[in-house]
């Protein structure tokens, strides 16, 4: 232990796994499993807004969203979330981490219900009153992620604290999955209660009116999950780091964590003042920031940007690999409540054999291997399994095939999940200063964000056809599905390549990755517990 440790902190590393670790995770992680269910949602719905608002009399194909419609639909709770990591983040530190948890939630309950109410019955004051709850809720969402972290970090015991956050962030899967499996029930049922024909026999007929309250019940589900949190949330008692390191009230953090660890914890104001006056209070634009972690933040931020350029570029393939595989017919021989069912069970699917099982090794695993070996792994598969499917990429598309095609796509969200996806959110939670902790988590997370709209909206450009007759209709030519592909896999070989930068942190206290509580040390021994690749 460090020479300033102090006695309720070392209490909480020390701890053994109780009660109040998984309460933490619930609360916390339901808050993730909202977030996860609010920004995937979108994509289960966006056929069948089209089908409702963008449906031309005469067209041998269902209506759906023009271009510009669709990427400001589906991207603006990306934009929200981006500005919510960086706002919310820094005022997680200023403010404290409970007062600023507790606005998050209800930020995100008010506009999941707001998003489904809408201005107008015509396409355009509907897509603008979408579009804006939609960046709100982003806005709540980003708060999130950085908070929902920070908190667990803070409360984690130094043995399991990788598997507690990567815990957390697990839920996200859960999610997705009760997405899928909401919008099933609900087109399901409506299904059953509403007959119609297929777009090729009635085009007109084929969305009923009805058709329009089951998007709205999909986005307005996701305001349910974050409002049984709330009482809880606001029941937790703010994390000791943040009331002694930050608020200087030590006698208040001993009180807190005596109840939550049910021990009697004394009070040391001397060495709350000690750590006040000994020099670190460096702030985040300082040359003490930039010599101790400028490199710590340059590696969170730049993984976390390359993953989720390769994550969310996934949205490219999904309706192809449906279609490839006759998980999904063409849309003119459904219906438009068919449509919803099939999407919803193909992404339900896809969420149950890849997506969860992966958050769920890296829990398992996090603790045992270390945050550095997993996201090395991650990257290194996610590379292979990328140049895999480019390379050969005719190959692929022969029907015979497909199914080969599905099961390395598949391997490639399983290594992302059991892998840098995980790694990249848990990280920035350990090893910066508790002044700075949910700033500098919240840069990283925003980082994240920017790749996505890259990987998300960028590639859906550059994907399209070089061939001008192949091109889906609105967007301009693009470089083609497989040099996409080539530049995923470039893209997910930098971030192998940038995992150097980030130091490992299993089986250490926050304080001793953070350089908290250190004496003062010549220069050549100041980074020895900071070294990146794990020893």
């Amino acid at each position: 232990m460090a020479k300033n440790q102090l006695e309720v902190l070392n209490a909480l590393d020390l701890a053994k796994t109780q009660w109040y670790h998984f309460t933490a995770i619930v609360i916390a992680g339901m808050g993730f499993f909202t977030d996860a269910y609010d920004l995937f949602c979108i994509s289960l719905v966006t056929k069948l807004l089209g089908r409702i608002y963008y449906h031309n009399p005469g067209d041998p194909k269902p209506g759906t969203l023009p271009p510009n419609v669709s990427a400001a639909v589906n991207g603006v709770a990306f934009c929200g979330t981006l500005a919510g990591q960086l706002f919310f983040g820094w005022l997680g530190d200023k403010m404290g981490r409970k007062r600023v948890y507790g606005m998050t939630l209800m930020l995100m309950v008010i506009c999941s219900i707001a998003s489904a109410l809408s201005f107008g019955h015509e396409a355009k004051g509907v897509m603008i009153t979408l579009c804006f709850f939609r960046f709100w809720l982003g806005f709540g969402i980003g708060g999130d992620y950085p908070l929902s972290a920070t908190i667990m970090s803070e409360y984690a015991n130094k043995k399991t604290r990788g598997a507690f956050i990567a815990a957390v962030f697990a839920m996200q899967g859960f999610g997705i999955l009760t997405g899928g499996v909401f919008a099933i029930i609900v087109s399901a049922s409506f299904k059953a209660a509403f007959p119609s024909p297929i777009y090729k026999v009635d085009p007109a007929g084929s969305t009923v009116p009805q058709a329009d309250y089951v998007w709205r019940i999909i986005l307005m589900f996701g305001a349910l999950p974050a409002a049984l949190t709330y009482y809880w949330r606001m029941k937790m008692p703010e994390t000791a780091r943040y009331t002694a390191l930050v608020a200087k009230n030590a006698k208040q953090a001993a009180a807190d964590m005596s109840k939550v660890l049910q021990v009697d914890l004394q009070v040391e104001e001397e060495k709350v003042q000690s750590i006040q006056q000994d020099g670190k209070d460096f702030g985040l634009f300082t040359k003490q920031f930039l010599h101790r972690h400028g490199l710590h933040l340059l590696g969170t931020t730049t993984t976390w940007f390359l993953l989720d350029i390769a994550f969310y570029s996934q949205n490219l393939f999904q309706k192809d690999i449906f279609s490839a595989i006759g998980w999904i017919p063409p849309a003119n021989t459904m219906n438009a409540l068919e449509e919803v069912y099939r999407i919803a069970r193909a992404q339900t699917l896809i969420a149950l054999c890849s997506t969860v099982p992966g958050y769920w090794f890296t829990v398992a695993f996090i603790d045992k291997m270390g945050r550095f070996a997993i996201q090395l792994m991650g990257f290194f598969f996610m590379t292979v399994f990328m140049f895999a499917l480019a390379i050969p990429y005719h190959h692929w598309t022969l029907k015979d095939n497909r199914i080969g095609f599905v099961v390395i796509y598949s391997l490639t969200f399983f290594f992302a999940n059991f892998g840098p996806n995980a790694t990249t959110f848990v990280v920035p939670a350990e090893i910066f200063p508790a002044r700075l902790r949910s700033t500098c988590h919240g840069i990283s997370a925003a980082a994240g964000k920017a790749g996505a709209i890259v990987g998300a909206f960028g590639f859906l450009y550059a994907a399209q056809s070089q061939d001008k007759a192949k091109v889906d209709k609105g967007y301009p030519t693009g470089i083609g599905v497989k040099n996409s592909l080539i530049v995923l896999g470039v893209v997910n070989f930098l971030g192998m390549l940038f995992t150097f930068l980030v130091p490992e942190s299993k089986g250490k206290s926050l304080e001793e990755m953070s350089g908290e509580h250190e004496e003062e040390e010549s220069p050549a021994e100041a980074g020895h517990d900071t070294r990146t690749v794990p020893v």
